[in-house]
């Protein structure tokens, strides 16, 4: 039987928190959110923090992310969680049979790896909204051989410079590869 127990996040103090972990340290906690706050990040700031990838580092990655790592590291904890749920849903939308076949047109041998697949989609996100919905809708459009992991590990790396500590969020979409059935399926 499932327990639900409706607290306001107002009412919680350490002594509580550490009475949850005691007693339900392995149940999810799901927080519903009535109004979003007015420094919430939106889909529209998620996609700025991208354009702020600085290209002019190529060659070195953590260059490159540390525009956004610093934006993002600046910001309220929850949004580095929301980035991670944002950058998660993108990625799952492009993870599709159709986007997968044209990733690996150019591969004379036509392997197919699950992570570079990944790390494909990483780029096209890497590339802004523009390119992204270019690509989401047309999988023609979609790079091959060209990556970037690195958008991964932004929202950690955030996290860590802030807090001093690992990330542990689980996105409510999950961005490994065939994750998106429907996709795979059509």
């Amino acid at each position: 039987m499932q327990t639900v127990l409706h607290i306001n996040v107002k009412d919680l103090d350490e002594a509580f928190i550490q009475d949850l972990k005691k007693q339900f340290g392995a149940a999810d906690i799901e927080i519903h959110i009535g109004q979003t706050p007015q420094d919430w990040l939106t889909e529209e700031r998620f996609w700025a923090l991208i354009d702020l990838l600085d290209w002019s580092k190529e060659g070195d990655d953590d260059a490159i992310t540390e525009p956004v790592v610093r934006a993002l590291s600046e910001m309220l904890i929850p949004n580095i969680h929301q980035f991670e749920e944002i950058l998660a849903e993108k990625l799952w939308q492009l993870d599709t049979r159709r986007h997968a076949d044209a990733s690996m047109r150019e591969d004379p041998d036509g392997h197919f790896s699950v992570d570079y697949f990944l790390y494909d989609r990483c780029c096209v996100v890497a590339n802004g909204k523009a390119f992204y919905e270019e690509v989401l809708n047309d999988p023609n459009k979609m790079p091959s051989g060209i990556s970037f992991e690195p958008l991964l590990y932004i929202a950690d790396r955030a996290f860590s410079r802030k807090t001093g500590k690992k990330l542990v969020h689980i996105p409510s979409r999950s961005y490994e590869t065939y994750s998106n059935e429907a996709g795979w399926n059509s």
